[in-house]
């Protein structure tokens, strides 16, 4: 109830929607977990940002600091979250980053510290309406989606599903290879979209292992060339990590595996039991492989054993977009940002 008044009074504009000149873009989803919004917001600025000179703005969850916090060489995931930290690295420091609990403040001050600035892309923001978007794009994950979920505490719905409705764009996640044309129809079908709203599905594509700590590691392994005489110690700390599991036990090596909590602040005692569960694995090679998010909180924590430094590396992911007709997302989102904003 509360949820639903809330929405009505920002649609009946008793609650503020500010606008600004720059197109906003907003990635978010209805529900609580992980969707794929940071991949997918990393997706957008890789596809934009020759076109505009873009910057990208979240809450910074579960960071030390409070109020706007700009992105620089210096910060740590503890400044500005993990996620900001790892897009303003993933794009080598050359996007603009930056954090803000109120959004409307934080546009106005990127804009004023950089009046260059021609867009803007909102992290995690779907429920924040305060801001007036120029495309909304509502991510669902294809095998848990919106319309086969419920409100909290007894699903995993922020809003209740109409919410949908407010959606440009609507992007099935984390699709499977193995999926035939029937199974995209009635996904769409059971969404019930409006016929303004365009529906994209994107899977991801993994790629090769990265060494946590690139001065220590030596030759860096191929999952593909790994055998059943292997041994890997899998570590997650995300919200879904059934995907990152699933694709490391798609390989011959034995997999171990130990999940902790999304955004997870691995203590000493967290490290000490990786090194004794590493130390009790048997296998002629031996390795741990941990999520990107977590590699941000891995190499920043002062306990990390040194032991394992030379053994840890990260699964990079990227979003692939399943190509089922003329539409193409990028061009959708560019077309739908040039028609929108000149409204």
């Amino acid at each position: 109830m509360v949820t639903y008044v809330r929405n009505k009074f920002f649609d009946w504009r008793i609650l503020p929607q500010h606008t600004f000149e720059v197109p906003i873009v907003v990635v978010g989803n209805l529900a609580v977990g992980g969707t794929g919004k940071t991949p997918h917001t990393e997706y957008i600025v890789d596809a934009l940002r020759q076109t505009f000179h873009m910057a990208v703005l979240s809450r910074g969850y579960k960071r030390h600091t409070k109020g706007f916090v700009m992105a620089t060489p210096y910060s740590k995931p503890g400044d500005i979250g993990d996620e900001a930290y790892q897009v303003y690295h993933k794009f080598d420091r050359k996007v603009t980053v930056a954090v803000c609990e109120d959004r409307v403040a934080g546009i106005r001050e990127l804009l004023r510290l950089d009046p260059a600035i021609n867009l803007v892309v909102l992290d995690d923001a779907f429920q924040h309406r305060y801001v007036k978007p120029t495309v909304s794009i509502l991510l669902t994950e294809y095998n848990r989606p919106v319309f086969e979920d419920h409100m909290m505490p007894y699903g995993r719905l922020r809003e209740p599903l109409r919410g949908i409705n407010r959606a440009d764009i609507v992007v099935a996640t984390k699709c499977s290879e193995e999926m035939m044309p029937r199974d995209y129809m009635i996904f769409k079908k059971n969404l019930g979209l409006f016929p303004y709203q365009e529906l994209f599905y994107s899977r991801y594509s993994y790629q090769d292992l990265v060494p946590l700590f690139p001065d220590k590691a030596g030759q860096v392994p191929y999952l593909e060339w790994m055998t059943d005489a292997d041994s890997i110690l899998a570590v997650a700390g995300v919200a879904n990590p059934r995907p990152f599991i699933r694709h490391l036990k798609s390989y011959m090596p034995k997999v171990r595996v130990n999940i902790f909590g999304d955004h997870h602040a691995y203590s000493r005692r967290d490290m000490e039991l990786l090194l004794k569960r590493y130390r009790t694995m048997r296998g002629n090679n031996r390795i741990i492989i941990t999520t990107e998010k977590d590699a941000v909180r891995l190499m920043a924590s002062p306990y990390f054993p040194p032991e394992l430094r030379a053994v840890t590396f990260y699964l990079p992911v990227k979003v692939e977009f399943v190509q089922l007709g003329d539409t193409n997302f990028a061009d959708s989102l560019r077309r739908l940002i040039r028609i929108n904003n000149n409204h």
